[in-house]
């Protein structure tokens, strides 16, 4: 098993395969609680399912590791407030996603009104977030079960993949 413990490093697990007829996943060990409170983030495959766990003002969070726009590496983006929200800058074209809840984030300013100033407004749940417990130092990782599309989920799978798993 190896463990990421900053960007440069990764995360190989061997998850069980999951029947796609069953909507649940069992919880999968990432890692320890002291690696990722020292890195601040850790990527791990679940379920063959690669995510990005991040560990931010003493809370934690998981997403897909490709953003939901064109895959870019979220895990080597940096962590940003925008309108006091919490969010990831994918580092390829800027996005910003909320922690929390996989919200894309943009400005927006009405042209009519020369005064107006510009407002943060949500794009919608365009990431999939994935839910992260600690259990005796452990960090555990439990795929999304909602049964709405997410945009990320187009680069969660397949070719996209960025963590290398060796045999």
């Amino acid at each position: 098993m190896q463990l990421k413990v900053d960007p440069g490093q990764s995360m190989d697990l061997d998850g069980s395969e999951q029947d796609p007829e069953m909507k649940e996943y069992s919880s999968v060990c990432v890692g320890r609680e002291v690696d990722i409170k020292k890195s601040e983030r850790m990527t791990a495959v679940v379920h063959d399912r690669e995510v990005v766990i991040f560990y931010h003002k003493g809370e934690y969070h998981a997403m897909d590791i490709r953003c939901y726009h064109s895959g870019g590496p979220l895990h080597l983006g940096e962590i940003e407030d925008f309108d006091g929200r919490p969010c990831i800058v994918c580092p390829w074209h800027k996005y910003k996603i909320t922690l929390a809840t996989g919200e894309g984030l943009y400005q927006s300013i009405d042209p009519k009104d020369p005064s107006a100033k510009p407002k943060w407004c949500s794009k919608g749940i365009k990431q999939r977030i994935h839910k992260v417990t600690v259990d005796n130092g452990n960090i555990y990782v439990t795929l999304s079960t909602e049964p709405f599309k997410c945009d990320s989920d187009f680069y969660a799978t397949g070719d996209f993949k960025v963590i290398k798993i060796s045999s």
